[in-house]
């Protein structure tokens, strides 16, 4: 029971971090389709913008991985644990999974507006990165955040 509490942290990491990368993707993704069909020499620039707010997704599978190796599961051996063990082990991967949902979800919003900049606007890709890396920021933060506690943990 208690390594199942660790694993649901795990699971929610990648889950929540990875759903709000694939609907900020698909923002972005259908921002640049309509812009493709139009002018399909800015697929580079384009591109950049949409895969952006994928990052998240694979922050809480890092998380994810890294707490299912502590916890030594792939080795069919997996370690013992005290609830209050699963539970830290539960709120270390909490981060990265609500801010990696919120933040790529935003991120691909804003991305979406980039590529509108994009689109307007020749040699202005620049600007238009520069504020999707600044949301990117918050879900680098809780990553970092979530490693961090994770490695920290003794097991």
């Amino acid at each position: 029971m208690e390594i199942a509490i660790a694993l649901l942290g795990a699971a929610c990491a990648v889950f929540l971090a990875g759903s709000g990368s694939a609907i900020g993707v698909a923002k972005a993704g259908m921002a640049a389709s309509g812009l493709l069909s139009e002018k399909p020499e800015k697929f580079g620039e384009t591109f950049l913008l949409v895969v952006l707010p994928g990052t998240q997704g694979f922050y809480g599978f890092a998380v994810g991985f890294m707490t299912v190796l502590k916890l030594k599961v792939l080795t069919g051996n997996p370690v013992s644990i005290s609830l209050a063990q699963g539970l830290q082990f539960f709120a270390a991967c909490l981060p990265i999974a609500i801010a990696g949902l919120i933040s790529a979800i935003h991120q691909g919003k804003v991305c979406a507006s980039g590529i509108g900049v994009v689109a307007k606007q020749e040699g202005k890709f620049g600007l238009a990165i520069i504020y999707g890396i600044l949301v990117e920021t918050y879900a680098l933060i809780s990553f970092v955040i979530s490693i961090l506690i994770v490695l920290s943990l003794k097991v």
